[in-house]
């Protein structure tokens, strides 16, 4: 992995749309505080405090679904899934540097998404 960070940086957000996911783990609350578990031990991540996970966006057909919130140490990892597309569409912003590469990887396979769209972030 090469350096993201430079000397002066905030930090680093990357950013994941990824599509056609699995419908099933995108609708299983034990699935997705899993992959939150996961995502911070693979990228060293410190939680702080537990995951926000509601179910909610019912009054139109294309919100409902899960969203998560998961506080780090250094910022935080939020996602929202749209069950009637089976998309995920998540952002992991910290100031401590972490491997995109391997952060988008896991993301992709975790999900079973047949396409990704990244963008990263350096932070000023």
């Amino acid at each position: 992995m090469g350096k993201y960070l430079e000397k002066g940086d905030y930090g680093m957000e990357l950013v994941l749309d990824l599509y056609e996911c699995d419908g099933q783990v995108i609708r299983s609350r034990k699935r997705l505080r899993e992959f939150v578990d996961k995502l911070c031990d693979i990228l060293k991540m410190q939680k702080y405090g537990r995951c926000y996970l509601p179910y909610f966006g019912l009054k139109a057909e294309h919100t409902p679904g899960y969203s998560l919130l998961q506080f780090i140490e250094t910022s935080s990892i939020t996602g929202h899934f749209a069950e009637k597309t089976n998309s995920a569409y998540l952002n992991i912003f910290s100031c401590k540097e972490f491997d995109p590469i391997k952060a988008t990887k896991f993301c992709k396979e975790f999900f079973k998404a047949k396409r990704v769209k990244k963008k990263l972030y350096i932070r000023r």
